[in-house]
This record gives C-alpha cells, sequence and structure tokens, in this order.
C-alpha cells in the first residue's frame, strides 16, 4: 500500500537539519570568539609596547611611592594629572601594597579590563537580542569590523589596537561602558529604585575619571539609551539625582580638577587630526553595519543602535568641521553601534533566507578584517615562525628603556631626551625634562620641549647645554654629541648611548 507525503512531512524532514545548521553557527561564533580571547590573553602574556604604555607605567610607578602626592608623572614638577584615576589609584596601591613591578601590575589591569569588556559586551547585547549567538557575533563584529587598512588607537576596539592597549585604563572603561548600558537599559525599561539611578550616576563618573575620551562615547550611547526607552515620569527625578551624584563625585575627585579638562582641548587638536584621514581605508567594512542600522530604522524608528549611531556622527562631524579634531575620540560612538548592528542583523533578520545571506557577507567581511589583523599573530608567535605573507603584517613592538637602569640611572633622576625616549623612560621611575605627550595642566611644558629643542640644535654652544642641564637638575643624557663634562654609562639598542653627566 502507497501513502502520499503530507505537505507537513518536507518540512520535518528539513527542520532538524535547519536545526543542526544553527547550531553549526553558533558553535563556529562561539569558537571563533574563544579563539580571539585566547589570544588576547597570550598577548596580555607579552605586553608589547607601544603608544601609550610608558605614560600609564609612569603614573602607577609615581602612586606606588606616594599615593597622596604622587605629582607630574613625567616631569619633576608638583602638578596634578588626569591620568590619576579612580583606576590608576588602585593598580598604584596594589603595586604599593604588594612590591609587585609595574608591569606585572599592569599585566593584572589587562586580565581586568579584558574580563570587563568580553563580560559587557554580553551584558548590553543581551539588551538587545535574546540570541544564543548574538554575543559571540557582536564581539566579533567589534573586533574585526574595521577596514582593509590597520587603524591602531586607544579607545578602539580593533584587534590589533586591543593587543597594544589592552592594558591603558581606555579598555577598563570601555569595559565598564558597556556594563553601564546594559545597566541603563535594564533600569529605563522597568521600575528601578533611588539605589540603582545613584548607582548609574556613580558609575558613569567613574568612567569619566578614568578616561574622558571613553566618557564621552558612554555619555552618547546613555543619551540614545534614554531617548529609546523613554523613562516613566516618575523614574525621571531618580534620574536626576543620579545626575547630580556624578557631577558631585567629579567635582570632589582630588587628583586633577576634571572640569578643566574643558578649556584644555586646543593642546590635543593637532594630535587628534589624523583622526578624519582615510577614513575609507580604516573604516569602510563598518558600511556593512550601518547598511543593518538603516534596516532596524524601518522597523524602530526610535533603536538605541540607531540613536547611537546617529549622536556619535554628529559629534565626530561637528568636530571635523570646527577644527575641535580631538572631539574625533567620540568616533567609537559611531562604530560600536554599526559593528554591533551588524552582528545583530544576522540573528534578526525577518525572513531565513535573509539571515542567512547576511551572515554569509558578516561572514566575508569579517574574514577581511581578521587578514587585515593578522599580524597580531606576531606579539604571541615568533616573527619567523609566521608565514610570510602574516609576518610582513607583523610591526615590532618598541625596545624599552630598561638598559639605562641596569646602567646606574635611579628613581626621581633627571634625564635629557628627546620625544621618543621620553615616552618610555618615565615608566622605570626617572623624569624627563619635557615630557614626551602633552600634559594639559604643566604650565611650562612648552618652555621644557623648548629647551630639549635648544640642546640637541646642532649649532647649541657648550655653554648653553650645560646651563640646560644645570636648570633642570639633569643627571643623564640620552643621545646627542658627547662632551668633556659627558661621560659615557652604556649602549642601548639601535646604536642609543647614555651618558652621565660629570660635575
Amino acid at each position: 500500500m502507497h501513502t502520499v507525503p503530507s505537505d507537513t512531512e518536507p518540512e520535518r524532514r528539513t527542520a532538524p537539519a535547519r536545526g543542526t545548521a544553527a547550531g553549526a553557527g553558533r558553535v563556529l561564533a562561539r569558537a571563533a570568539a574563544v579563539l580571539v580571547v585566547a589570544l588576547l590573553l597570550l598577548v596580555v602574556v607579552h605586553l608589547p609596547w607601544a603608544g601609550d604604555l610608558g605614560m600609564h607605567a609612569a603614573t602607577v610607578q609615581r602612586l606606588r611611592h606616594s599615593l597622596l602626592h604622587p605629582g607630574n608623572p613625567l616631569v619633576d614638577a608638583d602638578t596634578p594629572s588626569p591620568y590619576y584615576s579612580p583606576w590608576m589609584l588602585l593598580l598604584g596601591t596594589v603595586a604599593k601594597l604588594t612590591g609587585l613591578s609595574v608591569f606585572v601590575v599592569l599585566r593584572l589591569a589587562a586580565l581586568a579590563g579584558l574580563g570587563l569588556l568580553v563580560t559587557g559586551v554580553r551584558a548590553y547585547v543581551r539588551t538587545l537580542s535574546a540570541h544564543r549567538a548574538a554575543p559571540a557575533l557582536a564581539l566579533l563584529s567589534l573586533l574585526l569590523l574595521w577596514g582593509p587598512t590597520l587603524f591602531n588607537w586607544s579607545g578602539f576596539l580593533g584587534l590589533n589596537s586591543l593587543a597594544l592597549t589592552v592594558s591603558y585604563p581606555s579598555v577598563f572603561a570601555l569595559g565598564l561602558a558597556f556594563h553601564f548600558w546594559a545597566w541603563l537599559t535594564r533600569a529605563a525599561r522597568g521600575q528601578a529604585g533611588w539605589g540603582v539611578w545613584l548607582g548609574l550616576g556613580a558609575l558613569w563618573a567613574l568612567i569619566l575619571l578614568c578616561h574622558q575620551f571613553t566618557g564621552v562615547v558612554a555619555s552618547l550611547g546613555a543619551l540614545a539609551t534614554l531617548l529609546a526607552a523613554r523613562p516613566a515620569r516618575t523614574a525621571l527625578l531618580r534620574l536626576g539625582a543620579g545626575l547630580v551624584l556624578a557631577l558631585l563625585v567629579l567635582w570632589l575627585w582630588p587628583y586633577y580638577d576634571f572640569f578643566a579638562l574643558f578649556s584644555a582641548g586646543a593642546d590635543l587638536e593637532a594630535i587628534h587630526r589624523p583622526l578624519y584621514q582615510d577614513l575609507a581605508a580604516r573604516f569602510g567594512l563598518v558600511l556593512l553595519g550601518v547598511a543593518a542600522l538603516g534596516l532596524r530604522w524601518r522597523r524602530d524608528r526610535r533603536d538605541p543602535l540607531v540613536l547611537f549611531f546617529v549622536l556619535g556622527v554628529l559629534v565626530f562631524a561637528a568636530g571635523g568641521l570646527s577644527g575641535h579634531y580631538s572631539w574625533g575620540r567620540a568616533l567609537p560612538a559611531a562604530l560600536v553601534p554599526a559593528q554591533l548592528a551588524a552582528a545583530l542583523e544576522t540573528v534578526s533578520a525577518g525572513r531565513r533566507a535573509v539571515r542567512r545571506g547576511w551572515a554569509c557577507v558578516l561572514l566575508a567581511a569579517l574574514a577581511v578584517g581578521a587578514w587585515t589583523q593578522a599580524g597580531t599573530l606576531g606579539y604571541v608567535v615568533e616573527r619567523d615562525a609566521l608565514p610570510g605573507v602574516i609576518a610582513e603584517k607583523y610591526r615590532t613592538p618598541w625596545a624599552g628603556y630598561q638598559w639605562i637602569m641596569r646602567a646606574g640611572v635611579s628613581y626621581g633622576d633627571v634625564v635629557m631626551a628627546g620625544t621618543w625616549p621620553a615616552r618610555q623612560i618615565p615608566a622605570y621611575g626617572p623624569y624627563t625634562v619635557a615630557p614626551g605627550y602633552p600634559d594639559v595642566f604643566l604650565k611650562d611644558a612648552g618652555r621644557r620641549e623648548a629647551a630639549v629643542t635648544r640642546y640637541f640644535a646642532a649649532d647649541a654652544s657648550d655653554e648653553v647645554r650645560r646651563g640646560i642641564l644645570r636648570e633642570y637638575g639633569v643627571k643623564w643624557v640620552v643621545g646627542g654629541r658627547p662632551a668633556p663634562w659627558l661621560r659615557k654609562a652604556a649602549a642601548g639598542p639601535g646604536g642609543k648611548v647614555l651618558y652621565r653627566v660629570v660635575p
């Protein structure tokens, strides 16, 4: 006897296959995310030196020697510094109480920051989607969906950038920001009490104190969350109380005047101008996320990611048009929601065929982003062990200046050095004549920089050079011309020479 298959039988036969395919996709996304996090954990062990690592190490150095009056982290001057944040104060306390070296403490900071970031992304994405693959896809998009040209900058979450900045306060602050958005979303949607809103205010202040630029991004995300959620009127008074508490915390923080930073932007514009260059090459893959935001906007005109993106674009564009290039540090407020939207569209598009098509496009874009940043492997694998095409993408970290300490330089000694050495030497305890980084609270920074330029000028007389050394109490000189009153003390990598100043 022959039976005719019913209309539902083909569906029953294909449903397990579809479920298997979806399950395989989730496993693949999670496995890839785990591998990326494992790579970053191995990077923490090596802690490659580049960028601002010396500044943060110097900050911990000063705090471990004096928690109450650390002084300027880079030069021998009694000034406040925006780097003395609650997070760095905690790290300095750990270094002081345990006796651990500064770089061990920074590795601990990297572990904490990375943990906060991963759990924060998961918590925030959970407020946007209940799909089990969403957090892993979101993390991969945040790290890999950038552009065909490598881009590294503190506060930006590209894989290679994160590998170099994982111990920075910006990563810690970004992790807090994701938790902040998740917590705020739940509070705005529900009936949160006074304690929750006051806690949110304190957390917002903490983010702003730890990394001011990330604080701006966190603020834009918070504003988008509130505009999308439209909390009840009864919550507005509690929200106001949280804002007042945040402002009070910012005002009372004793290590620097937070509100004075609003007038310090002019000193930071030149260094941030590159943020407005080569946008397509650096961030071109994010256009996929912009398309996803368009789809989300069609479904919900008050979508929080769309509002977040619009606010970020407005601030970034205003900075470029007005010449306030430091406002470019708000760019993650446009990148993050677009990257998240690209990931979420894979699990939230209406039709299954659309979701599959979107997943294929996202996979291809992530592959391009991963290839661009493949040189990150060089931070955990010897360059010679890498395939040639990947080894070409690897960028050698800075060598460091620990060799001058072995030659007799002591904590608190003043060293005459150019800009690049000055970005590393204070990490080990000495000071330099001029800071290697912009310092908004150091009033004579320009005079110090001019003194260093005069000292190393080819036509500088011995009298001028000795006068500069006496003025700033210099005991050591890195580089420059020999002189009878300089005694060679050591030679370092790349032909660098350390001289001891002879009375």
